[in-house]
């Protein structure tokens, strides 16, 4: 596939792959046990011996050397139950799924341009119950008050998926309270009156659903159109990674940030090479860096950065990385693979960052509650200190060194200090986005406030928010901001020159079950993009009509937290990153492009 081609619409982008590869191309048939051609069905397709992998760097591949991969390639069958899919010239396997269906696979020799898969109807209540997704086990799960269970989606599903298989099979009511202790070591900020009371609800709760599947939701039925849409998945990382965020190159590939083993994965999906580049550390920093104690019983991790989110230069090509456990901003010349530190003198928890126009780069400071700007020009640091909610909060906020210092000595004072539902001390600024005028807008999680801070002056507008959780936050074309309503399974629009927001429920089954982390925005075909990190699936909102659209991803518990866009072709880009990543299937996390066609 040329980058010419690249810029045509996605539809003629997948028209022509597949002419191109007509003469050598293999065509699956999906029925039933009957006979009956079987629509909709996904069809993901993998080498059968894929090349194997280099983990000479601590079970990663060396650094700086780009290793061309093998790729999985997952189409959806037409209404006559077919899918077709280049030769790639070697045996493969395709993995064929159907909801109601049991899985079925079936090999194909190089060359072979007939396959046959035949689906037997699941009949076992209790194995339709596991092949659905964790968000319709979530959506039942009964926590005996509404209020804390927007807290439980708020504080307990944004690092992994709930009510997978992994989260709801039995375990004892002790290891659920080990568990919460743990994930509050983590970050969570549960309260400490949640925390003693959800080990028995949650021990009861996903019992109740296993034992009665009756009560478990149907998801929607997958859409015909999506007879139109490729996705295709590059392995990157391993069990032990956490392959957060990524950014769409200026140079046509990806970049994703691995945060919990410090490296960077290029990928280029024109010749499916992939790069790794460390980032490096200062010498004696301990692994983990200002958060040493919190990963202490992870089993692998060289986490001294935490690299979390990426932004591009538009005057050098260098992309910024957010370290979450330094008081610093990575700077990396994807041309040379090298790498700058810039510390800062204060701040803490470097989080989502934006450049803006004038070649500032933008980042909230989630745990000092603060936004930070780095003049290139210049080279310094400004942090502008945001408003906090009460003394408690502002006493908090001050010492968040100190504490940090105590924590990194394995002092537990994230499950000592009490914690309220309001999460009072940690207001936790999010998301950041630059508007067409320039403005800087973010989100604040634990506070139910969207704020803009503008650069000329330095003056700050907090904005309440009708909804809880306001995560990751997007600028669209006409300057009105696009909010992601965490726990509350919905996003917004806030009009700046109104002042008004309008609500937008995800159409998810059942209703206000999942938990979007971040979107983005197509501003070219006017597309909100939201991640479906509850549902394993992407949603696609078209700003002029207000119809919903869901492309399913080919793996169950598909978490992911960022979207980036090439608005040439509307091609899609994210990255499975639950932690662990051991939850995904296969145990492979992967960054994830996605094809579709026209609605």
């Amino acid at each position: 596939m040329t980058r010419s081609i690249r810029s045509c619409s996605a539809t003629a982008l997948v028209l022509a792959a597949l002419a191109a590869a007509a003469a050598h191309a293999a065509t699956i048939t999906v029925t039933d046990a009957a006979g009956k051609p079987l629509a909709t069905a996904k069809v993901r397709e993998v080498a059968a011996a894929p090349r194997a992998r280099d983990t000479s760097d601590g079970g990663y591949p060396a650094p700086g050397k780009p290793r061309v991969v093998d790729v999985d390639i997952t189409r959806f069958t037409d209404a006559a139950g077919r899918a077709a899919f280049a030769d790639r010239g070697a045996a493969v396997n395709y993995l064929v799924r159907k909801p109601g269906y049991r899985d079925a696979t079936v090999a194909a020799a190089a060359g072979q341009a007939e396959v046959r898969a035949v689906l037997e109807a699941q009949t076992d209540a209790a194995k339709l119950a596991e092949a659905k997704p964790a968000n319709v086990w979530l959506g039942a799960l009964d926590l005996d008050d509404p209020q804390r269970k927007l807290q439980f989606m708020l504080q307990c599903t944004f690092c992994h998926q709930q009510g997978n298989a992994f989260l709801h099979h039995e375990r004892p009511v002790a290891e659920w309270n080990d568990a919460i202790h743990r994930m509050v070591r983590y970050g969570s900020r549960l309260s400490s009156a949640d925390q003693r009371a959800l080990p028995e609800l949650l021990h009861a709760g996903w019992r109740r659903l296993r034992e009665h599947p009756e009560l478990l939701a149907t998801p929607a039925p997958w859409s015909p159109a999506l007879a139109g849409t490729t996705i295709t998945e590059w392995p990157i990382g391993d069990a032990m990674s956490q392959t957060h965020d990524q950014l769409l190159g200026r140079d046509g590939r990806v970049y994703v940030a691995d945060n919990i083993q410090d490296r960077i994965y290029r990928i280029d999906p024109q010749t499916n090479e992939v790069t790794v580049f460390k980032i490096p550390h200062r010498d004696g920093e301990p692994n983990g860096g200002l958060l040493a104690a919190r990963l202490r019983d992870f089993p692998r991790h060289d986490s001294t950065s935490n690299a979390h989110s990426l932004a591009q230069s538009a005057r050098d090509g260098h992309i910024f990385v957010t370290p979450s456990a330094q008081r610093r901003l990575v700077e990396f010349d994807p041309a040379s693979g090298a790498f700058t530190l810039h510390e800062m003198d204060g701040g803490f928890y470097p989080h989502t960052i934006r450049i803006d126009a004038q070649d500032r780069v933008w980042f909230t400071l989630a745990l000092s509650n603060q936004i930070a700007m780095f003049d290139r020009a210049s080279g310094r640091f400004t942090r502008y200190d945001l408003p906090t909610r009460s003394w408690r909060e502002w006493l908090t906020v001050k010492l968040i060194g100190p504490i940090f210092v105590l924590m990194g000595w394995g002092v537990p004072l994230a499950n000592w200090l009490p914690v309220d539902r309001l999460a009072t001390g940690t207001p936790l600024p999010y998301g950041i986005d630059i508007a067409p005028d320039g403005s800087v807008w973010f989100a604040r999680l634990h506070t139910a406030e969207i704020g803009r801070l503008d650069p000329a002056t330095g003056a700050i507008t907090m904005i309440a928010t009708p909804f809880l959780g306001p995560r990751r936050l997007r600028s669209d074309a006409d300057g009105n901001l696009w909010i992601c309503a965490f726990p509350e399974s919905a996003i917004a629009r806030y009009d700046p020159k109104a002042g008004t927001f309008t609500r937008f429920d995800l159409p998810v089954v059942p209703k206000g079950s999942e938990t979007p982390y971040s979107l983005n925005i197509d501003k070219r075909r006017g597309i909100v993009w939201v991640t479906g990190n509850q549902s394993d699936s992407l949603y696609a909102l078209d700003i002029r009509t207000q119809a919903w659209r869901t492309v399913p991803l080919p793996r169950r518990v598909a978490f992911t937290r960022d979207i980036e866009i090439d608005e040439r072709d509307g091609t899609l880009y994210t990255s499975t990153s639950s932690f662990p990543s051991w939850h995904v299937e296969d145990a492979q996390p992967t960054m994830i492009r996605v094809q579709t066609a026209a609605p």
